[in-house]
């Protein structure tokens, strides 16, 4: 397989440029929007990014081989790019998946690809399709008949686990989760809530001492909130912290985002933070990563107990199904979803119906 990463300022710019270099039978793996150029991060201007492929042992190849391979260049470094070996792995079980399905009528086909086209695991699509035709054999069904099934259906998987959040059942409140996704703003977002809504006592303490911005994100919100926080650079200053603040109604503690692929650094803020009986830990991760990657991150805090899921950066996405997947394969349910940036707006109880709803609803305009 030949990869290579293409960018140009539209789509039929950037696909001139595919066809050109790997030929008419280059498949695109993924395409987005971009901003390039710039002086000091201005004037920026909107490119089109695609990643595309094609296997150098079919017939039409383009006259100029290029000496792009997997291994090439894809960022101005030598190395593979993980993120893409990734991305293939999952293509190519999504493939063989759906070799092996069994033929679906029309309508469960074009439900079942929508799925898949929504991010939802493919073996839990596979499992909705099946359901489907089982309910629905020699039954007369209109399109929107179909799809209000297939929500009916989505919705059953999740009908037991926990969606929303009222209040909080412990005192102390940890948010893990990777860099990137966004927990210092959610743990505002969550005070400016409790102390505004639900006239709660409420105190920071952060662990993220290894990013001296975050620590600066969180202060500027305390003080526009009136909320104490307490800088925790190892486990005796969390304990005095929590100590310091067990008057308070409701503690939130910001911890690192670190890379939690490796199980080093969950061991790592086991050093810093005490996860006890008195304390809720809930995992936050971006509805922009893929299932496999928030899989592995859940799976990282096998021996950390997380009480629900909080999502993030709904606005930056279309594709729910990863969320639904969590949900569903780990037997967990889920507090929040946020949209955005602004606190204490921007943030909302995580609702079943909504959830299935959006993803579905693309099927159902279709």
């Amino acid at each position: 397989m030949k990869v290579k990463k293409f960018q140009a300022g539209t789509m039929p710019e950037v696909m001139k440029k595919v066809k050109k270099e790997l030929g008419t039978d280059a498949v695109i793996l993924n395409s987005k929007p971009i901003k390039v150029g710039g002086v000091l991060g201005l004037f920026k201007k909107s490119h089109v990014e695609v990643i595309a492929a094609v296997d150098p042992t079919i017939e039409h190849v383009p006259k100029k081989e290029t000496k792009t391979e997997m291994k090439g260049d894809f960022s101005g470094q030598n190395a593979p790019n993980d993120e893409l070996l990734k991305e293939l792995k999952s293509l190519k079980a999504m493939i063989q998946t759906q070799h092996h399905q069994p033929s679906y009528p029309a309508a469960i086909e074009s439900i079942h690809r929508h799925l898949v086209s929504q991010e939802v695991e493919p073996m839990l699509a596979k499992e909705l399709a099946d359901e489907l035709q089982k309910l629905t054999a020699n039954r007369d069904i209109s399109d929107e008949q179909w799809t209000n099934l297939a929500e009916d259906e989505l919705q059953k998987k999740l009908t037991h686990l926990s969606f929303g959040h009222e209040s909080f059942k412990k005192q102390y409140v940890h948010l893990v989760g990777p860099t990137g996704v966004g927990k210092t703003t959610t743990v505002a977002k969550i005070a400016a809530d409790a102390l505004l809504n639900k006239h709660l006592k409420v105190a920071f303490i952060t662990t993220d001492t290894y990013r001296i911005a975050a620590i600066d994100q969180l202060k500027t919100y305390a003080k526009i909130l009136d909320i104490p926080l307490e800088v925790a650079y190892s486990l005796e200053d969390y304990i005095q912290a929590r100590e310091k603040f067990e008057d308070y109604d409701l503690v939130l503690i910001d911890t690192a985002g670190r890379n939690f692929r490796d199980a080093h650094y969950v061991n790592e803020l086991r050093k810093v933070v005490d996860f006890t009986e008195d304390t809720e830990t809930y995992l936050v991760l971006s509805l922009t990563s893929k299932y496999p990657d928030m899989s592995n991150i859940y799976q990282q805090f096998a021996d950390i107990p997380i009480k629900k899921l909080i999502f993030t950066k709904e606005d930056e996405t279309s594709r729910m199904g990863g969320a639904i997947s969590m949900a569903v394969n780990h037997n967990i349910g889920v507090a929040y979803v946020t949209y955005g940036q602004n606190v204490p707006d921007d943030i909302k109880p995580a609702s079943r119906k909504s959830l299935v709803r959006s993803v579905m609803e693309a099927a159902a305009n279709g």
